[in-house]
């Protein structure tokens, strides 16, 4: 996050948006470890929705498997946010069901080990549904 919660999505700015969220995340992480936090304990999360434009969103999860080599497992959080309103044209946060599913399916297949939801079954069962595809062997 950039900034305080009250100014954070204010013209949000980025020389290099995955690398910026790369070297954040992998200070956190070793900030963490040096305080003694086990390594197991500690899960990355490149922060969707928080100090980024619709854009910049979408740019994350479509470049998520860039942050497989910090070695970590991948947390997303794009349950009912608000650049998934934009993009569907929905104000009511109640209503974003499908894109907040779009949005898991494609975090799984590029790398996301754990979800951020509301709709814990619906994603579940489309997550489940992902990785019986995704290992699926030719017979």
């Amino acid at each position: 996050m950039r900034g305080t919660p009250e100014k954070m999505q204010e013209s949000p700015k980025y020389f290099d948006l995955i690398g910026e969220i790369k070297d954040g995340l992998r200070f956190s992480a070793e900030e963490a470890f040096k305080a003694g936090v086990k390594r197991g304990l500690v899960a990355i999360d490149p922060g969707i929705g928080f100090g980024k434009t619709v854009w910049h969103n979408l740019e994350i999860l479509n470049r998520l498997e860039e942050f497989k080599d910090l070695g970590l497992p991948l947390c997303i959080g794009t349950s009912r946010k608000s650049f998934l309103g934009k993009l569907l044209d929905l104000p009511d946060a109640q209503d974003r069901l499908t894109g907040t599913i779009t949005t898991c399916v494609i975090a799984v297949m590029k790398g996301a080990r754990i979800l951020r939801v509301h709709d814990v079954k619906a994603v579940r069962d489309a997550v489940t549904v992902t990785e019986k595809i995704l290992r699926a062997k030719k017979n």
